[in-house]
């Protein structure tokens, strides 16, 4: 019991001093910590003194300058309103002045009408003694004359007037004379001056085409198994093609630019296809003949633009654009009739007519060479025709027909187009007649054999030494064939002049078309 009283004893009393030896550690602990606080305190209190002393001083500072800025911009605005006072009174300076000017001339203004006044009564008063001794001066006159003064002003008229008339008539006459003189001498100047300023190519025209190849084996498929190719070549295009020795060259020959552009851009679109045999060759030729067809109306349309000719009818716009394949003694139709046209609205413009109808009866006036139905009319009567049936002018359709004197003339402008025609043909080198006589007998060839029954197409070929005709299969029998060819021969034979012979060929064929669907 002893030893538990002992022990607790001791418990307590070891109790007792970790309790003490706690508070003393406690105590020191907590009085290091607040003294470390104090300092820090202290040190950020410090700190915060200094920012606001240098954020007064910041702020003193920007208000100091605010203070300055404000004392400037009012310093300014004074020295603004003193200026603008200074302007006010020399304003009201230079005003004052003014208003004193226009008091003095005032007063001279009125002076100087009072003097005006006084002069208008002294001349009133001198004008009526003027009257008076005029009026004195006419009593004496008469007296001294015995005629009163409305008989010696009639007098004197009728002597002036009779004197006016003579020395019109002289004048007149002066004038007449000199226009006699000089009236053959402007019209020659106005034509020449129109002529220099109108430039125009001289004629160039041939009746073949030359076809260029990258290589001679091409003429080989050209000709095809035993010349079926160049056959139905020929025959779908009309021009004869000869394949020669030429090097990398074939020749097409024809008189018509338009069968010969067809053939050459066949035979263009054909090499480079490679495909090469009869039917290919009229699908390729149709083709082709719508492109020429439409570039045709493209060429129309283009001339129209550069003349400035507006409002044409599609179908002279087309004739217009044939002109380009159609030669006239040798002169391109279609530069000759852009040359005609220019040169009418230059001599319309100089004599101070309307130069665009100029122009367009200039363009118009051989439409009547390239017309679809080719009629028993001279080209001017023709081109007249057309021009009515498409709703051209009156006045323009009768410079076109009496260009070669076809009608009469009714307008100023028929004239004008009639010596454009000359002046554009008869140059030096415009045209050629050789030309134009070996076209014509083509041209009569062709339309002698379309003359008898049952033919379909008519080709002139080897510049006229051979006549190749095509007769419709259900038409014709073979038979007839050769009496037909006997029969063209003869004809041509007894109607026409030409050198030579002319071989007369007849072909026939019969096709039969299906379709595999």
């Amino acid at each position: 019991m002893k030893t538990i009283i002992l022990v607790l004893v001791v418990a307590f009393a070891a109790l007792a001093l970790g309790a003490a030896l706690t508070y003393l550690f406690f105590k020191r602990s907590t009085t290091g910590m607040l003294q470390k606080a104090k300092e820090e305190a202290e040190i950020i209190k410090k700190n915060k003194i200094v920012e606001a002393k240098e954020k007064f001083i910041a702020l003193k500072q920007e208000h100091d300058k605010q203070m300055r800025q404000d004392e400037q911009r009012k310093q300014q605005r004074e020295q603004q309103i003193q200026q603008r006072e200074q302007q006010l009174r020399q304003q009201q300076g230079e005003l004052q002045r003014s208003q004193n000017d226009l008091q003095q001339r005032e007063q001279q203004l009125q002076q100087r009408s009072q003097q005006l006044d006084q002069q208008k009564k002294a001349a009133d008063y001198k004008q009526q003694e003027i009257d008076r001794l005029h009026r004195q001066a006419q009593q004496q006159l008469e007296e001294a004359s015995g005629i009163s003064a409305e008989e010696a002003k009639k007098q004197l008229v009728e002597a002036l007037k009779d004197e006016a008339k003579t020395d019109a008539m002289a004048y007149i006459n002066e004038i007449m004379d000199d226009a006699r003189l000089n009236a053959n001498k402007e019209a020659k100047k106005i034509i020449i001056q129109t002529i220099q300023r109108i430039a125009s190519d001289t004629t160039a025209e041939n009746a073949v085409s030359v076809f260029h190849i990258d290589n001679d084996e091409v003429k080989g498929r050209i000709i095809g198994r035993e010349g079926r190719n160049i056959r139905a070549l020929e025959a779908a295009t009309g021009v004869e093609i000869v394949v020669d020795d030429t090097p990398e060259a074939i020749t097409i020959s024809g008189y018509d630019p338009i069968r010969r552009e067809i053939a050459r851009l066949s035979l263009h679109q054909l090499v480079q296809d490679g495909r090469i045999h009869p039917a290919r060759i009229e699908e390729v030729v149709a083709k082709v003949t719508k492109q020429v067809e439409d570039e045709i109306v493209e060429t129309g349309k283009r001339t129209t633009i550069d003349l400035g000719v507006h409002g044409l009818h599609p179908e002279l716009i087309r004739l217009v654009g044939k002109m380009k394949y159609r030669s006239s003694y040798g002169q391109n139709l279609l530069q000759h009739s852009r040359e005609t046209a220019n040169l009418c609205a230059v001599m319309a413009a100089e004599l101070g007519l309307n130069p665009k109808k100029a122009r367009r009866a200039g363009l118009l006036h051989d439409i009547g060479k390239v017309a679809e139905n080719e009629e028993e009319l001279p080209h001017a009567a023709l081109g007249m025709k057309i021009c009515e049936k498409y709703g051209e002018k009156p006045d323009i359709c009768n410079a076109v027909g009496a260009h070669h004197d076809e009608c009469e003339m009714e307008t100023l402008i028929a004239p004008i187009v009639q010596a454009c025609d000359a002046i554009s043909g008869a140059r030096p080198g415009a045209r050629r007649e050789i030309v134009e006589t070996y076209v014509k007998r083509l041209n009569d060839l062709e339309n002698m054999a379309m003359s008898f029954p049952g033919v379909v197409k008519t080709y002139a070929l080897q510049a006229g030494r051979e006549l190749r005709v095509i007769v419709g299969a259900d038409k014709i029998s073979d038979k007839d064939t050769e009496v037909l060819s006997f029969d063209l021969a003869k004809k041509i034979q007894d109607e026409m002049t030409y050198p030579g012979q002319v071989k007369v060929t007849v072909i026939r064929e019969t096709r039969a078309i299906n379709f595999a669907k």
